[in-house]
């Protein structure tokens, strides 16, 4: 076990090691978590869970996540998971993406790139693959680049209950929208409160571990993605967090926690409003997607029937596919423009 005394943590660097210590220390298996936040809130998609039960046990029992951030209809795309862990989503995303399609996950913690490297080959070759796909580097998801992770280089940036864990979540932010590829997409699930959280909180070592002590206020952090450059952030899904251990409950007070997934697009300048506004476009779905063949949900408000005309805002219409940008763009004709 691990007290939950408070220990403050005055440093970005001792935050880092922190979660370093007690993701690759601490844990050894899900199990042992003292709050629901770093375990999975919802069900995958059938497709997803399907891919998952083939993964090997080890890198399952090692996957601390709060949702199933995993696209559908991601066939021949390259893939980045920030702070891959154990290396679960990097599993599943490998076999979605197919021989054609490339995965990286990112992660700080020798002890669970260690795991994730363990069972990658072999799991590659039992997909039927001539060659493996799937890549573990080691660094820190706010500094990208000095892993070697180029700018404009990924379809997607894939993320499960990490970005909470940094003490610098614009400067995250800010390099997933470098390493995207124009029309590319950050889709992640994560942590978030409906407060900003006061100082003892966010100094709580088990907390930050937990999860629940890095969680950014939601307004907050739609503030940090437009600076970042990502209009219009979407809210796909939402759930609530609960907190069990009576110690831990006690120092959060009356603070509401939710994972939420949330998706954000990288398009041109001036695709993505400020505001949604009316330019007479519609869209409709051609039901290619394996997995969503009769609609797709863009987010908690947008649902598309198959060959079904439906009136969508500009930003819609943009992160849908207008002017081929956007990575869904083969799955829907846009109709209209502005």
């Amino acid at each position: 076990g691990v007290s939950v005394v408070t220990k403050t943590m005055p440093s970005n660097e001792m935050t880092l090691e922190s979660v370093k210590d007690y993701y690759g220390k601490v844990l050894h298996t899900s199990k042992d978590l003292k709050t629901s936040a770093c375990t999975a809130s919802g069900r995958p998609h059938p497709v997803v869970a399907k891919v998952i039960r083939s993964i090997p046990k080890e890198v399952r029992e090692k996957f601390y996540g709060c949702g199933a951030p995993l696209p559908l209809g991601i066939e021949g795309r390259s893939v980045l998971d920030l702070g891959s862990g154990s290396g679960r989503d990097c599993y599943a995303a490998a076999a979605l993406v197919g021989p054609t399609g490339s995965v990286v996950g990112i992660d700080m913690t020798a002890e669970q790139l260690a795991v994730a490297r363990a069972h990658a080959d072999q799991y590659c070759k039992s997909l039927g693959y001539d060659h493996c796909n799937l890549k573990f580097v080691e660094g820190y998801i706010e500094r990208l680049e000095e892993a070697g992770i180029e700018a404009n280089t990924f379809d997607l940036v894939i993320s499960n209950c990490v970005v909470n864990l940094s003490p610098d979540k614009p400067r995250v932010l800010r390099e997933v929208y470098r390493v995207l590829k124009q029309g590319g997409e950050f889709y992640f699930s994560d942590v978030y409160c409906d407060r900003r959280l006061p100082k003892h909180v966010q100094e709580h070592q088990v907390l930050w571990g937990e999860c629940i002590a890095g969680a950014l206020y939601t307004n907050d952090f739609i503030r940090y993605a437009r600076q970042a450059g990502f209009g219009d952030p979407r809210i796909l899904s939402s759930a609530p967090i609960e907190v069990h251990d009576p110690e831990l409950k006690a120092v959060v007070g009356e603070a509401k926690f939710f994972s939420i997934t949330y998706r954000l697009f990288k398009l041109p300048e001036g695709m993505l409003e400020t505001l949604c506004e009316d330019y007479g476009q519609a869209v409709r779905y051609k039901g290619t997607i394996k997995g969503m063949e009769y609609s797709y949900m863009l987010d908690d408000h947008h649902l598309f029937e198959k060959g079904k005309l439906s009136l969508v805002c500009g930003n819609t219409a943009g992160m849908l596919g207008e002017n081929g940008v956007s990575w869904l763009a083969p799955h829907f004709e846009i109709i209209g423009d502005r």
